[in-house]
């Protein structure tokens, strides 16, 4: 790790304000990294199938999808205080309905995923929108981004050993548990001075707004089958831990996979990278199919172990590369919808993979579950490789800083 990165990380953590904001925004994220888990155990304990579990995961991972650029471009035109309070409160509802109505009656439980998946309060976007109003230059922004990509690997390793250990009491309260962290974090971030301050700029009244970047729709569609791995990583796991007659393989495969993002995030922005940002997303999506191709093997749970450690390697190297080059390609004014998208775009392919993995389970066990992994990564890298062009901004950074209102 090079001293200069470093101390980027130490000015970024010693800034105002900034400790609290990315604690809290982990916090209210934590959601994240246990709803689908949740959800699928909860199915399971009541009686569900594993294409049921697999579809209603897919239906809270759709929703959520589908949520973040709504509620992110509110927080664009409102402020982010405004939106983000009632929609962690709005989102804890729909996570204990399924808790109090279960698998049945379908229509209930279809209904209660959605509004905790569309209500997720935009936590990741607003923070990203928040950094350059809070830090100093663009050296602690981009530690910052880089210490954002490898810390919110946490969400994936705590957030599921959370789901575990509170499924073991019973599956209602892991539910519970999830919605009511949501509001914790939520509370933190949005209670804070630079959040309450905080407004977008002036933005050209289109439909479209971010969407009409051409290079930033191609890096959605790459991010959306990278996220095809990931839902199909998070039902796999648990067909996995189910066939090894262990509680807590799930938790601990989604642990270890987590933990190989953090440590590569934190390597990856812990120095200097030469050359262009779009050039270096290629070789990093290429390293990530090739880090998912060998679950499919689904061996022992000590080697599955390292194999899990290994396929989240470069997961958060690829978050944050992207996350600079939203930056460059998004248009003025829609600097929290264009970060929303790339949520957006994450979890409409984990809702994806996680309905394909259920369905995958059922034809051909295990390995079959896993299957789609290898494949969202090599449909990522495939996809950025044909659209490398759009990715090249033809000029700085479209998006300004943010500025207090």
């Amino acid at each position: 790790m090079t001293g200069a990165r470093m101390r980027g990380y130490v000015l970024f953590l010693r800034r105002r304000h900034a400790a609290r904001l990315l604690g809290g925004t982990l916090l209210g994220r934590l959601p994240n990294g246990m709803g689908m888990l949740a959800v699928v155990l909860h199915v399971r304990a009541d009686g569900g199938g594993y294409p049921l579990a697999g579809t209603l995961s897919a239906l809270l991972g759709l929703a959520t999808a589908a949520g973040q650029p709504v509620l992110g471009r509110a927080m664009d035109r409102y402020g982010q205080g405004r939106v983000l309070i009632p929609a962690a409160c709005l989102s804890a509802v729909g996570f204990v309905l399924l808790a109090l109505v279960g698998a049945d009656p379908l229509p209930l439980s279809i209904a209660a995923v959605v509004l905790a998946g569309f209500a997720t309060p935009p936590l990741e976007a607003g923070l990203r929108a928040l950094w350059p109003d809070v830090l100093d230059g663009q050296e602690q922004v981009d530690a910052a981004y880089a210490l954002d990509a490898a810390a919110q690997e946490i969400l994936f390793t705590v957030g599921p050993l959370l789901v575990v250990a509170a499924a073991a009491l019973d599956t209602e309260a892991a539910l519970v548990l999830t919605g009511l962290l949501g509001i914790a974090g939520t509370l933190v971030v949005a209670l804070s001075g630079p959040s309450r301050r905080w407004r977008g700029r002036p933005r050209t009244a289109d439909w479209a707004g971010p969407l009409r970047s051409p290079g930033l729709r191609v890096l959605l569609t790459a991010l959306a089958c990278a996220g095809i791995a990931l839902g199909v990583y998070s039902v796999a796991v648990v067909a996995y831990a189910e066939r090894a007659g262990s509680d807590v393989a799930s938790g601990l495969l989604l642990a270890c996979m987590a933990g190989g993002a953090l440590l590569g995030g934190i390597v990856y922005g812990a120095r200097s990278w030469a050359g262009e940002p779009h050039r270096r997303l290629t070789w990093l999506l290429a390293a990530l199919a090739i880090g998912y191709a060998p679950l499919v093997l689904a061996p022992g749970l000590a080697p599955m172990s390292v194999l899990a450690f290994l396929s989240g390697l470069f997961l958060a190297p690829v978050l944050a590369c992207s996350f600079t080059l939203v930056d460059r390609l998004a248009p003025t004014g829609t600097v929290t919808e264009a970060f929303a998208w790339v949520v957006a775009a994450v979890g409409a392919g984990g809702a994806l993979g996680s309905a394909v993995s259920g369905f995958g389970q059922d034809l051909a066990g295990v390995p079959g579950a896993f299957a789609g992994a290898g494949i969202g990564g090599v449909l990522a890298l495939a996809i950025c490789l044909l659209g490398a062009r759009t990715l090249r901004p033809a000029e700085a950074p479209a998006v300004p800083e943010p500025v207090a209102g």
